[in-house]
């Protein structure tokens, strides 16, 4: 690749709530490796060939916390660039249908209310999604 040339890696994010009708809470989780350890982002993960972004959502949130979710509304399509690659980011907001998270891959996770929103170090490709979330919460 020249200098020019960015990967560009596509993923999802899901944004869990309290449920899709009343956002009072959304589900956090802090990364449990990698460069960005410790920060916080929305779990979700890489989109696989032929997968829609909504399995692929699904498929990565039974990975990552062992329940199954109900995706919602697309909130908006982060793109971000990032030293060594540019991330492209479509996230939904989402509900647990049943289960309870386990943490299989990161090292802390958070129910945050709107006010909270702002108490934790969230990664560069979340802050301004965070914005747009707000706007949609209760609280």
């Amino acid at each position: 690749m020249s200098e020019g040339e960015r990967k560009t890696v596509r993923v999802v994010a899901a944004v869990i709530c309290t449920s899709l009708e009343h956002k009072e809470k959304i589900f956090a989780t802090a990364r449990g490796y990698g460069e960005f350890k410790g920060q916080w982002e929305f779990p979700g993960g890489k989109i696989e060939e032929g997968e829609t972004p909504e399995e692929a959502l699904k498929r990565e949130i039974r990975e990552e916390l062992a329940v199954e979710i109900e995706v919602g509304e697309k909130i908006d399509t982060v793109e971000y660039d990032y030293p060594s690659f540019h991330l492209s980011m479509d996230c939904f907001f989402a509900a647990l249908k049943s289960g309870k998270p386990v943490l299989l891959e990161a090292e802390a996770a958070k129910w945050l209310g709107r006010k909270e929103l702002e108490s934790v170090n969230w990664l560069p490709a979340d802050i301004k999604l965070v914005e747009k979330i707000k706007e949609k919460m209760e609280g």
